[in-house]
C-alpha cells in the first residue's frame, strides 16, 4: 500500500513525526528550492503547518490534491479559512490542550511584572543587593481587579489563578457568559473594563475586529496605574500607541508574550523602556503541551487523509462525516 504524501513546514517534534511517517511520505518545505516545493505541493495530500507560512488561495490553487491541513496551534491568522472551505479542505488546529500552560504563562507575566521579579534578579546579578540601593518595589495583587478581555477557556483558567491571589475578576466578551456566577466573574462593557481594571489581560483572537483594539484612545481610558498583559496576538495592540502610553507613564506597565512586529527587533524603541517585560511567544512552550499539540495536529492529518472527521476542525462544514 502506497503512503500518503504530506508536506511539512517547520520543525516537528519527534513523536508527531514518527506518527506521520508510519503512514506518510514526508517532504519538508524548503524555501531555497521553490520549484521543488511547488512540485511537492502539487502532489501533496496533506499539509502539516509547523511554521507561520501563509496558507492562501494562491497556495491552495497550486495544491489540487490537498485533503487536509493541520497546524499545532490554537490561532490561525495565517490560514485563509474561507479559501480552505472553498477548496473543501478541512483545517485542524489544537485548542484545549494548551489552555493550562498558556494560563500559567499569562498569570506568570502578571505576577512577575507586578512584583518586579525579573528586575529583582537583574538587581542581584548587578551586585546591588549590598550597596544599600532602593529595592525594585512592585504592587500587590490582593484586592486588585483584573479585567480579562476574551473570557474563553484560557481566560477562565487565568481567572481561577487570579482569584487564588485574592483578585476580583471582571471580563469582556461579545456577550455576557451564562455561567458567570459559577465563574465568580462580572461582565463589563469594554469601556467599563478599561476604566475599572488594575490589570488588563488580553486573550482575544486576532480578527479584523480585534486588530488594533488597544490604541491611544483605549490607553487614555485606563488608570495611570494600570498594567497591560497581552498573551493573545501582537497586532491586537497598537505598538506605537503602547510605546507612547508607557513612555509618558499614561499607564504603569506592560507585559507581553506577543508583539507586533514579531519577533521584535533588538533595536526597537519599546525595548529601551524600563516599564516593560517581553517574553518570546512562549505561552504554550512546555514539553508536555507542545508534544500534545503536535500529536493532535498529526492525528488530524491522518484522520483527514483517511476521510474521517478531524478531532478539532475550524471549518466544520467541510469536515469529513
Amino acid at each position: 500500500m502506497s503512503k500518503y504524501k504530506v508536506v511539512v513546514t517547520g520543525a516537528v517534534l519527534p513523536s508527531a513525526l514518527s506518527a506521520l511517517e508510519e503512514q506518510c511520505e514526508i517532504y519538508r518545505w524548503n524555501n531555497n528550492e521553490p520549484d521543488e516545493t511547488a512540485k511537492r505541493l502539487q502532489a501533496a495530500e496533506g499539509l502539516f503547518v509547523a511554521s507561520k507560512i501563509q496558507i492562501n488561495e494562491a497556495l491552495l490553487a497550486g495544491a489540487p490534491n490537498l485533503r487536509v491541513i493541520a497546524q499545532p496551534a490554537v490561532g490561525y491568522d495565517n490560514i485563509d479559512i474561507a479559501a480552505c472551505t472553498r477548496h473543501k479542505i478541512p483545517f485542524g488546529n489544537t485548542p484545549g490542550v494548551l489552555v493550562e500552560a498558556t494560563a500559567d504563562l499569562t498569570f506568570g507575566l502578571l505576577l512577575t511584572s507586578a512584583r518586579r521579579i525579573h528586575e529583582g534578579w537583574d538587581w542581584v546579578r548587578a551586585g546591588k543587593w549590598h550597596q544599600g540601593l532602593p529595592l525594585p518595589f512592585g504592587v500587590d495583587l490582593y484586592n486588585k481587579t483584573v479585567g480579562i478581555v476574551g473570557m474563553g477557556a484560557i481566560g477562565t483558567a487565568v481567572a481561577k489563578r487570579a482569584q487564588a491571589s485574592g483578585m476580583k475578576v471582571i471580563y469582556n466578551n461579545r456577550n455576557p457568559r451564562p455561567d458567570e456566577e459559577l465563574l465568580k466573574a462580572e461582565y463589563r462593557t469594554f469601556d467599563q473594563l478599561l476604566a475599572e481594571a488594575d490589570f488588563i489581560v488580553v486573550l482575544t483572537p486576532l480578527t479584523e475586529e480585534s486588530r488594533g483594539r488597544f490604541g491611544a484612545k483605549e490607553f487614555a481610558q485606563m488608570k495611570s496605574t494600570a498594567y497591560l498583559i497581552n498573551a493573545s496576538r501582537g497586532p491586537v495592540v497598537d505598538t506605537q500607541a503602547l510605546y507612547a502610553a508607557l513612555s509618558t507613564k499614561q499607564i504603569a506597565y506592560a507585559a507581553l508574550d506577543v508583539t507586533d512586529p514579531e519577533p521584535i527587533p533588538a533595536d526597537h524603541p519599546l525595548l529601551k523602556l524600563p516599564n516593560l517585560l517581553i517574553t518570546p511567544h512562549i505561552g504554550s512552550a512546555t514539553m508536555e503541551t507542545r508534544n500534545k499539540m503536535a500529536l493532535l495536529a498529526a492525528e488530524n492529518i491522518l484522520l483527514g487523509l483517511a476521510g474521517k472527521p478531524l478531532v478539532t476542525c475550524v471549518n466544520a462544514e467541510v469536515n469529513y462525516r
